[in-house]
């Protein structure tokens, strides 16, 4: 019974996924967009957030399905020592912020993970993305929440934090079949 009650519980989340399938796809070809102009993805989340924001990085750095030109995409969660640093000397909740001021420019897209939509140094990177005329994305569980209130766009998904995460990944994947379909082909070479 305690499987399937969890499978159930993700069921109800892809749902809510799948009726914003429309905001990945637009959000997908947003993304090629940026990216071929030259622009940048800085992304970040907490715990397995932040492995979620690794695999979307790897994805833009590397490949997702087709060989092609990589893209620039930082995972703000993934270097330790700026991270460790930043927690030092200006405190967790600066960690992000500080990051996404040093690197991120007008036209680039600032993309924030979250199951609850409240963590401080997320809420600090928005306002940090904002400023620098950087794009906002959240990924966030249910609404109302404060990162949702603050980015340019959310992707709110119902549910309980596990399956919000879950989906994440999903959402993680469909956002690269949506980029990798609309990059132009100059960019894009069969695999």
């Amino acid at each position: 019974m305690t499987v399937e009650k969890h499978l159930n519980g993700l069921t109800d989340t892809l749902a809510g996924l799948r009726a914003q399938a429309s905001r990945v796809s637009r959000w997908g070809v947003l993304l090629a967009r940026v990216l071929s102009d030259g622009g940048k993805v800085l992304a970040a989340g907490n715990g397995g957030s932040a492995a979620e924001a690794q695999h979307l990085t790897a994805e833009l750095v590397g490949r997702y399905r087709h060989d092609r030109a990589p893209f620039s995409a930082l995972a703000l969660c993934a270097d330790t020592s700026s991270v460790t640093a930043i927690a030092n000397d200006y405190g967790y909740d600066q960690v992000f912020a500080r990051q996404v001021t040093a690197h991120a420019r007008p036209g680039d897209l600032v993309i924030l993970l979250s199951t609850s939509g409240s963590s401080p140094n997320l809420l600090e990177a928005a306002h940090a993305g904002r400023l620098a005329g950087a794009t906002v994305w959240a990924m966030t569980g249910p609404v109302p929440n404060p990162l949702a209130t603050l980015a340019d766009e959310t992707l709110a998904l119902p549910g309980d934090p596990c399956h919000v995460q879950e989906a994440q990944l999903v959402v993680v994947h469909a956002l690269c079949e949506a980029f990798e379909a609309a990059l132009p082909s100059a960019s894009r070479r069969a695999s």
